[in-house]
């Protein structure tokens, strides 16, 4: 997808990428998003892969005060977010909106992988935080709670 392989953890990125393709693989389109998720967590762990699976992440507000927690699917090797969708149409931005918001929370992590599993062929996207995003982040963010 032209991305180069000085990308921000590209080596780790291509081996989710090669999980994903095998899972997409193995179920084929037409699943529900929560059968590629769970498929997915048992490719990481046979993998050996560090993973956090739907890990909280709090909205606070300055007070400190929790408004919601947020859900990204994975954080793999504390340092990529991977989402997944199981649509039929191709990604919109708004589904892309989804992940660039996890950045502000998850500032240890330079990059996301965006996958929907529910297309003929699976579609992914490497995502990476844009400025506007990295100049919000807030030093209180990104602590998953445990």
């Amino acid at each position: 997808m032209g991305v180069t392989a000085n990308a921000p953890d590209y080596q780790l990125t291509y081996r989710i990428i090669g999980l994903a393709m095998e899972v997409h693989n193995e179920l084929g389109p037409g699943h529900r998003e929560a059968d590629y998720h769970d498929a997915l967590h048992i490719k990481f762990k046979n993998a050996g892969l560090n993973f956090l699976d739907e890990p909280p992440i709090l909205i606070t507000l300055d007070s400190g005060e929790v408004v919601k927690a947020r859900h990204p699917d994975f954080v793999v090797e504390d340092c990529v977010i991977v989402e997944l969708k199981g649509r039929t149409h191709l990604m919109t931005k708004d589904d892309q909106a989804q992940v660039i918001g996890y950045f502000a929370a998850l500032k240890q992590c330079p990059v996301a992988l965006f996958f929907n599993f529910g297309r003929p062929r699976l579609e992914y996207h490497r995502l990476f935080p844009p400025k506007k995003v990295v100049a919000f982040q807030r030093q209180k963010w990104g602590k998953p709670v445990e």
